[in-house]
């Protein structure tokens, strides 16, 4: 029985990365070894949306409110690269990491699956 999932996060930078997500998320995490951090998650979903283009993942996390996680994370020096928007599913924006990559964030306006 399948019982979790791995994201992986590919970076050119990636020691500037992890210590975002271990220092600024402060998420949880257990060292692999020689400095290889692996972080616990808060609950996720997966979904599949259609595309006519090529395929591709992207993650996207969730909070309650948008507004005060951009004002938590910008006090702590994270660069967003969006404005706020609203779409029908969610208000959201994306964040820059460390490393260079980016970050969708989201307040659902869906039902989420993580309460099931």
């Amino acid at each position: 029985m399948i019982n979790g999932a791995h994201v992986i996060v590919y970076s050119r930078d990636a020691e500037a990365d992890r210590a975002f997500f271990r220092d600024v998320l402060e998420y949880p995490h257990v060292d692999a070894g020689h400095g290889w951090l692996i972080f616990r998650l808060p609950p996720a979903e997966i979904a599949v949306h259609p595309t006519d283009g090529p395929e591709s993942q992207e993650l996207y996390l969730m909070c309650d409110d948008v507004d005060a996680t951009v004002a938590d994370l910008t006090a702590k020096g994270v660069e967003f690269t969006q404005p706020v928007t609203d779409a029908r599913w969610g208000r959201l924006t994306r964040f820059r990491l460390p490393g260079g990559g980016e970050v969708g964030l989201y307040e659902p306006r869906h039902e989420r699956a993580t309460g099931l």
